[in-house]
């Protein structure tokens, strides 16, 4: 009886008061909103919606960083957004969302969603109607369901703004701007926690880990991209319950270590994943990779160099970055194929695809990325061969930039002489004349390409040679 008593009240809304925190104390004018989040909190309030800018948006303009988007957060049912918004579309499955058109933005707008075991929104929830905050009766969702590990499988139930807090997932994305008087909302003590720059989360860890094991790697991103700590009860249950990353749809997995390493802060996210003991459902195979003295720097190098791109504004490619992580596993199976009697260009195909099978298996790597990740391996042993027009066929490839920029972190590391980056850094930049003297004669004894013989014209009125064996 008093569970549903509860849930009825949570339901109608009276549930944890948020703390409401004036524009004097937080400093974060409208103004540093992007335009279309404003217009849609507009337009929202002015149809006699409630609507907020919410999560990292909110998060990051309290740490004084620029939010890459702008997600609200309504009690209008997505139909009803859709229907204030012209130029709008609503997508998901497993929850509806309208998408907002402002010139080249787009804005996420989510109704307030019940969801976790301890707000209400569970598995037992009552047979009657929903009613949102407004006391409206909405149309039956289905139900949130769960597999036989507690991973959520369906939540497509709707709530109150107060459940829609309780759901989120750390302390410091319950955070909600209400733009029409500038206050934010806090529902969790997530301004607290900003200021003791940790990462907590809201309800039991075990819990809602196992709701969404994904909030396990988010812990990490976090702490890594913003220098936190975790906090110890946030903590405590990670090791524990790491393998139910295994569980994870492996393109989910992809999607948020591609967030980890575009980060800024990859360095540090990549050995948080180890320390956290969680990397064995990412890359299982970084633990071999590290304990190897060449793997550890070439690795550190990589994810330096990552950082230090993505904090200056240049373009950083996902391909790259997991062609550098997995390079050493490929090398060790490269050297083990030509053990095996294996030519070394079929030797490294063979490993290529040994590994990637591996990894695959944890995240799905999209395959333009992978023939990516291959162009720049196989590019490697074609470095060597500084005769002939190999090196100017070389040159013509469309990778051959990232495969050189690889070569340069392959030296950096001491995995191949820096004499051998240094003659490919000149023969790029030279003029084809210069080019020409650059050009290394075959050492004497080595292998050569036997030459064909030409097929001479038969003698007027003699007889026809015999054809060449085809």
């Amino acid at each position: 009886m008093i569970k549903k008593f509860l849930r009825r009240v949570l339901r109608l809304g009276f549930g944890t008061e948020p703390e409401i925190v004036a524009l004097k104390e937080h400093g974060i004018g409208r103004d540093a909103l992007s335009y279309g989040s404003r217009k849609a909190c507009e337009t929202l309030h002015q149809a006699g919606y409630q609507a907020y800018v919410v999560g990292g948006a909110v998060r990051d303009l309290l740490l004084g960083a620029r939010p890459k988007d702008f997600d609200v957060a309504t009690d209008a049912l997505p139909e009803d957004v859709h229907r204030l918004f012209r130029r709008s579309r609503l997508i998901g499955r497993r929850f509806r969302l309208a998408h907002v058109m402002f010139g080249g933005e787009t804005v996420e707008v989510s109704t307030f969603r019940a969801g976790n075991s301890e707000d209400g929104g569970g598995d037992e929830a009552e047979p009657e109607a929903p009613v949102d905050a407004r006391g409206r009766a909405r149309a039956r969702e289905p139900a949130r369901s769960t597999d036989q590990l507690g991973r959520v499988l369906r939540d497509n139930v709707y709530g109150t703004r107060e459940q829609d807090a309780a759901r989120r997932d750390f302390t410091i994305n319950a955070l909600y701007y209400d733009p029409s008087d500038e206050t934010v909302l806090d529902f969790h003590h997530g301004l607290r926690d900003l200021k003791k720059k940790s990462v907590r989360m809201i309800g039991d860890p075990r819990t809602r880990y196992r709701e969404d094991p994904v909030r396990m790697l988010r812990a990490v991103r976090f702490a890594a991209k913003f220098g936190f700590t975790i906090d110890a009860r946030t903590r405590a249950p990670i090791r524990e319950l790491a393998p139910l990353l295994e569980n994870v749809p492996p393109a989910r997995m992809f999607d948020e270590m591609s967030k980890i390493l575009m980060s800024g802060h990859a360095l540090a996210g990549v050995h948080r994943l180890r320390i956290e003991g969680l990397h064995h459902g990412v890359l299982p195979m970084l633990d071999v990779i590290l304990e190897q003295p060449l793997g550890e720097r070439f690795v550190n190098l990589a994810l330096e160099q990552t950082d230090e791109r993505v904090s200056s504004g240049k373009p950083v490619s996902p391909a790259f970055l997991f062609a550098s992580l997995l390079w050493h596993e490929v090398l060790a199976a490269w050297k083990k194929a030509q053990k095996d009697g294996l030519r070394p260009v079929p030797a490294l195909h063979q490993a290529m695809d040994k590994v990637l099978d591996i990894q695959t298996e944890k995240l799905a790597i999209p395959r333009r990325f992978t023939a990516a990740m291959k162009e720049i391996w196989l590019a490697q042993p074609r470095f060597e061969q500084r005769s002939g027009r190999r090196p100017f066929a070389l040159l013509e490839q469309e990778k051959f930039r990232a495969g050189f920029d690889f070569l340069v972190l392959r030296a950096a590391s001491g995995e191949v002489p820096q004499e051998l980056a240094g003659w490919w850094e000149r023969f790029q930049h030279a003029k084809p004349e210069e080019r020409a003297a650059m050009l290394i004669e075959p050492q004497p004894g080595g292998e050569r390409k036997p030459r064909r013989r030409r097929r001479r014209k038969p003698a007027s009125g003699g007889p026809a040679p015999e054809s060449a064996p085809r």
